[in-house]
């Protein structure tokens, strides 16, 4: 009878030991496919950044009485540029709109040291972006001349302003703030978070996970934005529900709440235009788009499109929900697409399933002229966050440049794989599990060792920062970040 057991208890581990070796066989993961008609962006103005950190220290140096001049004239000389961008059609090329990059950027230099002036500074760069998406309205937001251009002014305007931020007292940092120039909306609306939200209003955001700089970094044209959602208000009952994609679960409608609730380094409240020239736009558009919207998610279980192919409906990503809707009532948004062209980070995108390299980005539509930002919410805390995780996110995707791969725990495998056809089995009951749907058990694993691999070079930055400020009594601006990154990163 011993010896019976005995063979009985080897067989079933010589069984467990074979199925965990079978599960062990990685398969085999073919290269993204390289793109050799683009490239991504780049600055490429190292020295200037440093002339501008040169010139800060110059001006910690004088007291804000002895820089009014400067600030006066430089405040003078914006609202000179940004007229002449309202009054008068340029074309993306335009030499104006490089003079008022450098105008803008020299006068938060000096800003930074005389943070009282924040607020005028912030209400500049709302007016400069105001009137540069009013000249686009005429451009091909494919081109790349316009894409460059917008890039420039509105995402370097808005690193800018956060520059400043960053350097101020926490008190003059408003955690929201309200644009001047709001579209109107005759959609049904409610108050949330002390703001009128209209149906049919876009939601983007920054979420905290490191995957979620990973979205807003990973592409030809770096953002700060890697989710879009869409609110739809009842017209009977004002209940508000926002409509959007998580890669765990797929479409959802969620409470405000919980939008809310999930971590948010940064929310930017977009509203349809009525009056974009050429355009008849009827009032209650972008609630039929938020109607349609909410009719697909509550007919039943949409899942997440890991593909990122927008024009396939069957699976949707997050930003897909916001153009399907507004698409059905015949509005196309994402007027300009976003490419990823970098060899490395189409590789390690691929490793997460997507295998559509010409997509929409949340970010995109900040650019998109058909849109008005309505309002924005951050603060000094999670800016930083936002910061530290672009800066590491950039350095992480040179390295896939240069030919860094994503790893896993190859031991866990079999573990993943168990997990993944778990998952599967509670999918089929409407149930979350641990393995998101449409993420195989590899992906998992890199995207486990993605996550760890980014905080740990997140924490060392943090560290550096401490260091940094100690050294130089002020925050480190982004190219000091990217830099803190590299050394954490060992580069």
């Amino acid at each position: 009878m011993k010896i019976n057991r005995m063979r009985t208890l080897l067989a079933g581990i010589g069984l467990i030991a074979t199925m965990y070796l079978i599960l062990l066989i990685p398969y085999s993961e073919d290269a993204a496919p390289e793109n050799a008609d683009r490239t991504a962006f780049a600055w490429r103005q190292d020295e200037y950044w440093s002339d501008l950190e040169a010139l800060y220290n110059e001006a910690r140096a004088c007291g804000c009485t002895d820089l009014a001049p400067a600030l006066d004239s430089g405040f003078a000389m914006m609202d000179s540029l940004i007229t002449e961008i309202r009054n008068t059609p340029q074309s993306p090329e335009s030499p104006v709109f490089r003079k008022v990059e450098h105008e803008f950027f020299t006068l938060g230099a000096l800003v930074a040291q005389c943070p009282s002036r924040l607020a005028d500074y912030a209400n500049e760069f709302f007016a400069l972006r105001s009137s540069l998406k009013e000249q686009s309205i005429q451009w091909d937001m494919n081109s790349k001349s316009t894409r460059d251009c917008m890039y420039r002014i509105i995402y370097g305007g808005r690193t800018a302003v956060e520059e400043v931020m960053l350097q101020a007292p926490p008190d003059l940092i408003p955690e929201r703030i309200v644009s001047q120039n709001v579209m109107p909306s005759s959609t049904p609306s409610a108050t949330v978070n002390g703001l009128q939200l209209c149906s049919g209003d876009i939601l983007v955001s920054r979420g905290g996970a490191p995957t979620s700089a990973l979205i807003a970094r990973g592409n030809d044209y770096p953002g700060n934005f890697s989710h879009t959602a869409l609110v739809h208000v009842d017209e009977s009952t004002s209940l508000v529900s926002i409509i959007e994609a998580h890669i765990e679960c797929g479409v959802v409608v969620s409470s405000p709440d919980r939008y809310f609730r999930d971590t948010k380094l940064r929310i930017m409240v977009l509203r349809l235009r009525t009056d974009v020239p050429g355009t008849t736009v009827d009032p209650a558009t972008p609630h039929e788009a938020a109607k349609s919207a909410l009719q697909q998610a509550m007919s039943g279980h949409v899942a997440y499109d890991f593909e990122m192919n927008a024009s396939d409906h069957s699976k949707l990503f997050c930003s897909e929900v916001v153009s399907e809707a507004y698409s059905a009532v015949g509005i196309n948004l994402w007027k300009g697409m976003s490419h990823i062209s970098s060899s490395g980070t189409r590789m390690w995108l691929s490793a997460f399933g997507v295998e559509n390299f010409t997509t929409q980005e949340p970010s995109d539509l900040e650019y998109d002229p058909q849109l008005r930002v309505v309002a924005e919410w951050r603060d000094k805390e999670t800016l930083v966050r936002d910061r530290v995780d672009n800066a590491v996110v950039d350095v992480m995707l040179e390295a896939a440049d240069e030919g860094d791969l994503l790893e896993y725990d190859a031991y866990m495998l079999p573990v993943a794989r168990i997990a993944k056809a778990y998952s599967i089995i509670l999918n089929r009951f409407g149930v979350v599990g641990p393995v998101p749907e449409g993420m195989g058990a590899i992906a998992a694993l890199k995207n486990q060792w993605f996550s760890r691999r980014q905080k740990a070079v997140a924490d060392s930055v943090s560290a550096l920062i401490q260091n940094f400020r100690v050294k130089n009594s002020y925050f480190p601006p982004y190219w000091e970040l990217v830099k803190l990154s590299r050394q954490a990163y060992g580069k």
